[in-house]
């Protein structure tokens, strides 16, 4: 058991790590200082005339930057601003790139150099990059927290855990139960990425964060329609069709390893039930963090995802009946769908309230 738990978070160490050192190689931040300016902006000219004036460029070593006439420059512009969090409709000239902060607009400018001596941080006007902290952490656990009590997920854990404990003992269920539990928090932190540099890359304005806030209420609808009236139509979980062919590709599991290999493709099958909230996250990720922040969040959201799994796990290993446990779900389920309805009504208010 220690061996597994400890090669469990080993590995996503490992993944974390190694994908952040990627990012520090292709998103490095530019040795030099940069202003960026466009032909033809008043405020660009009046940033100009002070830094002239005061040998701003010569003294801070400052490059300058034309984003009109220069397509190199329009990209460097976008990737420090993608890299800083600072979303489309945020983004404009002058902006000044200095020391790894983002200043933008003429007064904010030439007051950081005024003041510079006594306060190098003062970039706080309307103007400035906006911190998003305080929105993006509760937003990513109340997601994780929605997927974490999703039916779908006891439902494949307790059958695997069932169809194990009739071939071995308990020691292969914990196996088989964590390695289950890992090669989920894989899949899942992988497609994460997958839609966080979808969003990202492409460059998506408020409109996107206002189409992911009505996404989230229409999620949040359909949960409460499956406490209302369960059954009734499509229901938030795996498809009915699909579901003989998830639950005979589970009970063909005999081994730890084949647990591992298997939580990839139940992954797939797992999608339409827990996409919805994943997606809003991912969406939001992509269009406001930075890739470094988006990879702690999305660590923070799939061990809250999968943390019930590990304590279904664990609670098995020491003697509790799988069958007590689906029966339990049987009956918890539309307060399931009542308490993940909740979350993501909250989740989809705060956004739109945020972004308009």
């Amino acid at each position: 058991m220690k061996k597994v738990v400890a090669l469990f978070f080993a590995l996503a160490i490992f993944l974390i790590t190694s994908i952040g050192q990627t990012d520090d190689v292709t998103l490095a931040a530019p040795s030099q200082n940069y202003l960026f300016f466009s032909t033809g902006c008043a405020h660009c000219v009046k940033v100009d005339e002070y830094f002239q004036k005061n040998n701003i460029l010569e003294k801070y070593n400052i490059e300058e930057k034309n984003i009109s006439g220069d397509a190199k420059c329009a990209q460097e512009f976008n990737e420090i601003c993608q890299k800083e969090g600072i979303p489309l409709n945020k983004r404009g000239v002058p902006m000044l790139y200095f020391e790894g902060q983002c200043i933008m607009g003429d007064k904010p400018i030439i007051n950081f150099f005024e003041e510079f001596a006594d306060n190098s941080n003062d970039n706080s006007n309307d103007n400035s990059p906006i911190n998003q902290t305080d929105l993006t952490i509760p937003i990513v656990i109340s997601g994780a927290l929605v997927d974490a009590i999703n039916p779908c997920e006891f439902a494949v854990l307790i059958l695997l855990l069932s169809t194990i404990l009739v071939h071995d003992n308990r020691k292969k269920s914990l196996q088989a139960g964590l390695a289950f539990s890992f090669s989920m928090f894989i899949s899942y932190y992988l497609i994460g990425l997958g839609l966080y540099g979808a969003v990202a890359s492409t460059g998506l304005s408020i409109t996107f964060m206002k189409i992911i806030g009505v996404l989230a209420i229409l999620v949040g609808l359909f949960n409460l329609k499956d406490y209302f009236w369960y059954g009734k139509g499509f229901v938030m979980e795996v498809p009915m069709s699909w579901r003989p062919r998830m639950k005979k590709l589970i009970r063909s599991v005999t081994s730890p390893i084949g647990a591992f290999f298997v939580g990839f493709l139940v992954s797939l099958f797992l999608l339409p039930c827990t996409s919805g909230p994943y997606i809003v996250v991912m969406g939001m990720l992509g269009n406001t963090a930075t890739f470094n922040t988006a990879l702690w969040m999305l660590l923070l959201y799939n061990l809250i995802f999968i943390s019930p799994m590990i304590l279904i796990t664990l609670g098995v290993y020491k003697g509790l009946d799988p069958k007590k446990l689906e029966k339990l779900r049987n009956e918890k389920i539309k307060l399931l769908h009542l308490i993940a309805g909740l979350i993501m009504l909250g989740m989809g208010a705060v956004i739109l309230l945020v972004v308009t």
